[in-house]
């Protein structure tokens, strides 16, 4: 309450209120489910609360992320690009450990993107990876009953033979993905990006410092001192967090399940962080 009050008290007396920022962290893999990741379903209200905050200066985005759907990175992605047009913000981001694939896409979204010179940033492209389980099957003696309407249906599963035209379908579907991040990495970045496509758009990443070479970010740095360098050492924050924090629900009682659940999270999410070393 006071820091709302400080800019009407601050004019009233006839000073400049100090610039506020408002500041949201980004963590975890996208899409995945679960309460540690990032999905619409956590951040609409959020980002609306956070964009329409009266007096701010910009909005900082701090984010760590993995990556994930393809669609719920869009659809970040495009509310936040809705939010700063309709409030007339600007929007920072800031890259901790990692913005790779989806969190890349996020980071785009921002007017400018900071990084550490050691985060990864870039895996511009589309994976998809699973297993095969019909040889397994057959020697435990385990028979597959599989029934469908529409001969798709059962599209890539893991349970029979990797068919030709499964893959080919798989890959048209990809290929379609891949055209619409590309798309998007190039409407936000334009003449920035220092590279061809061939580099750029092949799934490789890089560190803050060859991404800055490759104009997929504008500066190496970190949210506070950047922020304090664009907005004077007299810049305040305001943070905003995502629906669902694991505290408040652990204050409230959890049952087994929730605990559960919290575990397979947090093994998802490691494992979605190690790809790339971290």
């Amino acid at each position: 309450m006071l820091d709302r009050l400080r800019p009407a008290f601050a004019r009233l007396f006839g000073r400049t209120p100090d610039p506020v920022v408002a500041v949201m962290r980004l963590q975890g893999p996208i899409g995945m489910g679960g309460r540690r990741g990032l999905s619409m379903e956590r951040l609409a209200g959020p980002l609306e609360r956070m964009f329409k905050t009266k007096g701010l200066a910009a909005v900082a985005l701090v984010i760590n992320s993995p990556g994930g759907s393809p669609a719920q990175s869009a659809l970040i992605g495009a509310r936040i690009r809705a939010l700063a047009e309709q409030e007339k913000l600007p929007v920072y981001a800031y890259v901790e450990d990692v913005a790779a694939s989806g969190g890349y896409w996020i980071a785009a979204a921002a007017d400018e993107i900071i990084a550490d010179a050691n985060s990864i940033v870039g895996s511009i492209g589309v994976i998809s990876a699973g297993f095969g389980f019909q040889e397994m099957i057959g020697k435990l003696g385990i028979e597959r009953r599989l029934h469908t309407s529409g001969e798709r249906k059962s599209l890539l599963d893991p349970f029979g033979p990797e068919k030709a035209e499964d893959l080919a379908r798989l890959k048209s579907i990809q290929a379609e993905l891949h055209e619409n991040f590309k798309a998007w990495v190039r409407a936000r970045r334009g003449a920035k990006l220092k590279a061809d496509d061939a580099t750029l758009f092949e799934g490789e990443f890089w560190t803050g410092t060859k991404a800055l070479d490759l104009g997929l970010i504008d500066g190496i740095g970190d949210a506070r001192a950047d922020l304090r360098k664009r907005f004077g050492d007299k810049v305040r924050y305001r943070g905003f967090a995502l629906q669902g924090g694991g505290f408040l629900r652990r204050l409230l009682g959890l049952s087994q399940a929730d605990y559960a659940g919290d575990a397979l999270d947090a093994i998802e999410a490691r494992a979605a962080f190690a790809r790339f070393g971290l």
